[in-house]
């Protein structure tokens, strides 16, 4: 694969909705003097700076070197982060939310890791859950190592409940899909209480899709099969609760509720008896005026297999190979047990080692299940299946998809307007990853 791309590429990748278009070059032009270990993560509150902080002198106790991060709000991270790589300024090693590992391991932005891995004894991949593994994968290579992992569970409100008179669910059995509407509908009151929130977006949606036993992607195919029968009837129902049922709060503002914290705000007002999100909200929902826990995600067709998220650290394709030694050895300190406790102590998100301690100790009483559900023992989930173009995947549904929502048209009408376009990026693709192998 090639490692170099030009500043015209990136702009022309960067306008068409995508992220860098080809690979990059990497290593440290000006800044911090040689031997420094670099490293580039997001942050957008001053609690993770305080995470990463004690990430930084915890990198420089174990490997006797100074340590130097960039960090970047969340929103901008992914541009800056193209910047980085097309300017040569990108760190050692640069954090991936897993969406974006297709992406820049098939343009060559980030090398493969298999190579280190295999000459370093001392190095155990075993340690890592096995969804973090597959989600840091492409094209049957290895290209980043795990630092966070986690399935997405359901809260409730746990006062609400009581006050309607409702036990709490099964903190181990999860509820079927007929169960779980007939309970949002019960704790639905015209006007001033929700049974259910989520945002009417893609990400959300695929945890119901993976629940019925369907995708977005099918492998290296060209055709979506959005549009087969088992992801038509999860979204027939997530759809029905919005519009049918009207179990979820009106939608007033369709580009507010698509944020990633609007679900959020609205289980926070204290009126939402159920809310989908990840164990990575836990630090937020603490906050709660009301009392409050977790349960798994609801079992479709196929079982409660949810989406599962998770985040990691690569090294860049154009780290030199005089630094290639120290961006291992950085990247190995970063997701070691060691970090990965600083991380779970600060409560972030379950961290990606098995050795690690877990993030979500009780109170409340199920947060154990965060890992249960990793290993396997309750319930189970599903690694987040995404396209080398998921941005712009991601961004054709979210035009068009949530008009089903406000009931202004049906699944059927809006799956089908929106498959040729689909299918145009499902085979780009293919072809990328075709490329790539």
């Amino acid at each position: 694969m090639s490692s170099s791309f030009s500043r015209r590429a990136l702009l022309k990748g960067a306008a068409l909705g995508g992220l860098a278009a080809t690979g990059a070059l990497s290593g440290c032009s000006s800044g911090p003097p040689p031997g420094t270990a670099t490293w580039s993560m997001w942050s957008s509150s001053p609690e993770e700076n305080r995470v990463w902080a004690d990430f930084g002198r915890y990198v420089e106790r174990r490997m006797h070197i100074r340590s130097a991060s960039t960090l970047t709000p969340s929103d901008g991270y992914p541009t800056k982060l193209d910047l980085q790589l097309v300017s040569g300024t990108a760190g050692m090693v640069t954090a991936l939310n897993g969406w974006l590992i297709p992406t820049y391991a098939s343009r060559g932005a980030h090398r493969p890791l298999d190579d280190l891995i295999a000459a370093d004894p001392d190095f155990d991949l075993d340690d890592f859950y096995p969804a973090i593994r597959s989600i840091s994968s492409f094209a049957g290579h290895t290209y980043a190592i795990g630092f966070d992992v986690a399935p997405t569970v359901l809260y409730y409100n746990r006062t609400l409940l009581e006050r309607n008179g409702v036990d709490p669910p099964s903190p181990t059995e999860p509820m079927s899909w007929e169960t779980f509407r007939d309970l949002a509908i019960e704790l639905s009151k015209p006007k001033d209480q929700y049974g259910f929130t989520c945002a009417p977006t893609i990400d959300d949606l695929v945890s119901w899709i993976y629940c019925a036993g369907g995708d977005v992607i099918d492998g290296d195919r060209a055709t979506s099969p959005l549009n087969a029968p088992e992801a038509l009837q999860a979204i027939h129902y997530v759809v029905d609760l919005f519009v049918k049922d009207r179990v979820t709060p009106p939608i007033d503002n369709l580009v507010a509720q698509n944020a990633s914290g609007a679900s959020l705000a609205n289980f926070l007002q204290g009126n939402v008896a159920f809310m989908q999100n990840g164990p990575w909200q836990v630090l937020n929902v603490r906050k709660a005026p009301f009392t409050w826990d977790i349960v798994p995600f609801p079992a479709g067709p196929a079982g409660s297999t949810p989406r599962v998220s998770g985040s990691s650290f690569a090294i860049p394709s154009g780290v030199k190979d005089d630094d290639l030694d120290l961006a291992w050895r950085l990247l190995k300190t970063l997701t070691s047990t060691g970090a990965l406790d600083i991380y779970a102590r600060a409560g972030r998100n379950n961290p990606a080692r098995l050795s690690a301690a877990s993030a979500f100790e009780p109170p409340p009483a199920n947060l154990g299940i965060v890992q249960r559900i990793l290993k396997g023992e309750v319930a189970g989930g599903h690694p987040f299946n995404v396209t080398t173009n998921w941005n712009r995947v991601r961004l054709l549904l979210g035009q068009d998809l949530p008009r089903a929502f406000l009931g202004q048209v049906s699944v059927r009408d809006a799956i089908d307007g929106v498959m040729p376009r689909l299918n145009a990026l499902m085979r780009q693709h293919r072809d990328a990853v075709r490329q790539a192998t």
